[in-house]
């Protein structure tokens, strides 16, 4: 499906600015008509949206051997609207979202390490890591709930 980081990447990045829209209109909603189900909604999808995007982007970032500056800005994107977008554009321009999945071992000495054979085995898997990292965001998307939004309930 996602052949190659740039992709997945890319995807995550458009979806958080579309989930930045409908949190927006919903907000917009509710301030002109005091219909609070649009925040509900755009709120749960740009959640669930933005938990998506920070994990792509430690997947992308592993994969992609970046250092933490790279991956910090790009965490970091997602609680500033539309940021993801041109975050995308210059990790794409600097060639971080170059290559592809790093399925095979190289003579590379960081190959070796434990947390590389691991995340070859999973990219290896795809629909195993998927699984795996839906079920996490679910699990953490859950408990979120469960402690309420940000600032507290009204």
């Amino acid at each position: 499906m996602f052949r190659t980081p740039l992709e997945l990447f890319r995807a995550l990045a458009i979806l958080e600015a579309i989930s930045w829209t409908l949190l927006i209109l919903g907000l917009v909603l509710r301030a002109l008509t005091d219909i609070a189900i649009g925040v509900t909604v755009g709120g749960g999808i740009h959640g669930f949206v933005f938990l998506s995007y920070g994990a792509t982007v430690i997947l992308v970032a592993k994969n992609n051997r970046w250092r933490p500056w790279p991956t910090l800005v790009a965490l970091v994107s997602a609680v500033i609207p539309y940021a993801t977008i041109p975050t995308e554009i210059w990790l794409h321009r600097t060639g971080r979202l170059a290559g592809a999945w790093r399925l095979e071992a190289t003579e590379d000495p960081r190959d070796a390490l434990w947390h590389d054979r691991l995340l070859r085995w999973f990219l290896g898997r795809p629909w195993v890591l998927a699984v795996l990292i839906a079920v996490a965001l679910v699990a953490l998307y859950a408990v979120l709930l469960l402690v309420g939004p940000p600032g507290g309930r009204s």
